[in-house]
């Protein structure tokens, strides 16, 4: 249904959007993710349509948005962070409008009818938007989106400024509307994307750092795992064998406490699984293991992970590339000085030989 090949947006020298491609099918709901200054919202415009890229392409039901960008258009609802509503028109006079704007050729008051059942509008059909709650407001946003029934539904920051009852009413919403349609949903609320998307791409100083199902999601980091176990014993020495068991590479206590157990958090090194050797270790010492439980990484942690190590790796790439260029240089330097040594050491000797010549 979307489909992105090596797609670029620079500024001047500034590179918003470095060659990132992908592809999202019909009825799939993405999560597309990136800290502040990404590439995130750049990307967004360019598939609205509302900007044109540098180089690569852009494809919506395999129609290229520049090329035939009314055509393209047609297939996409768009939701910005700040709906474009007109607070002085009632939310019937503001789907008219949208309506024909989007030169929608479906029945008119059937269609219109349907939508407002959908999103839950029918009670504030007749009232001024201005009057309307924050909650209420997004939702008939969301019903302009809906209007032409768009193969394609985009949503930047659906929920942001939502109390908690509207954002489990706008995310079971957005869900519903994934049976039927494509949905990107871009976002800086993590728990929002684990609760509603299929699956996760994130964007990192315009390229994309990962693309995931969301289940899937912690295989894109190389990480330790953790675990919480219970276990029966002397705190102390419990957590000093823990601290120097082989394949540990941290533990720690935690306040849970039942009867003589203690619960402890522990991480293993990449690769390891220290569950059987624990298993052995706790029972030669007569310390029952009575819970293990596997800790997986919350979706802020991956986040922070993957980020953080794409910025690890541009400063390596940065830091060797400046070691090149120092080492080269003085190379060059080093070159000139023999060079020049050279000929002084030949301008030397032909004196000498001139001066017997004389």
């Amino acid at each position: 249904m979307i489909k992105i090949e090596h797609l670029v947006k620079t500024y001047g020298n500034f590179t918003a959007v470095d060659d990132i491609s992908f592809e999202v099918g019909a009825g799939e709901i993405v999560g597309f993710l990136g800290p502040n200054g990404a590439g995130k919202s750049t990307t967004m415009n360019m598939l609205t349509g509302y900007l044109s890229s540098t180089a690569g392409s852009i494809e919506i039901d395999g129609i290229d948005i520049l090329a035939k960008p009314l055509e393209a258009k047609k297939r996409i609802g768009y939701l910005p962070e700040q709906p474009p509503l007109y607070f002085d028109m009632t939310v019937k006079e503001y789907l008219d409008f949208a309506y024909d704007l989007k030169g929608c050729r479906l029945d008119r008051k059937k269609h219109i009818d349907e939508i407002c059942e959908v999103v839950k509008i029918k009670d504030v059909y007749h009232k001024l938007i201005g009057h309307l709650s924050k909650g209420y407001k997004q939702r008939v946003g969301i019903a302009q989106v809906l209007i032409g029934n768009p193969k394609v539904i985009i949503f930047d920051e659906p929920t942001i400024g939502l109390d908690p009852k509207q954002i489990i009413e706008i995310r079971n919403l957005i869900r519903n509307l994934g049976r039927d349609h494509t949905v990107i949903l871009s976002t800086h609320i993590l728990q929002e994307v684990q609760a509603v998307c299929d699956r996760i791409i994130i964007i990192n100083k315009g390229q994309i750092v990962a693309d995931e199902k969301t289940e899937n999601i912690t295989r894109a980091v190389e990480t330790s795992r953790r675990f919480s176990a219970k276990i029966c014993g002397p705190q102390r020495e419990v957590l000093a064998m823990l601290r120097e068991k082989p394949g540990i590479v941290y533990a720690e206590p935690l306040a849970e406490r039942d009867g003589d157990a203690f619960t402890y958090m522990i991480e293993s090194d990449v690769g390891i699984d220290i569950r059987k050797t624990l298993f052995y270790t706790l029972a030669e010492r007569g310390w029952p293991l009575i819970g293990l439980e596997s800790l997986g990484m919350s979706l802020e942690d991956i986040f922070i992970t993957i980020v953080d190590a794409q910025g690890q790796k541009k400063n390596d790439k940065a830091k060797n590339s400046r070691v090149k260029r120092g080492a080269d240089a003085e190379r060059d330097v080093a070159a000139r000085i023999m060079e020049k040594t050279a000929q002084s050491q030949k301008s030397a000797a032909k004196s000498i030989f001139d001066r017997r010549d004389d």
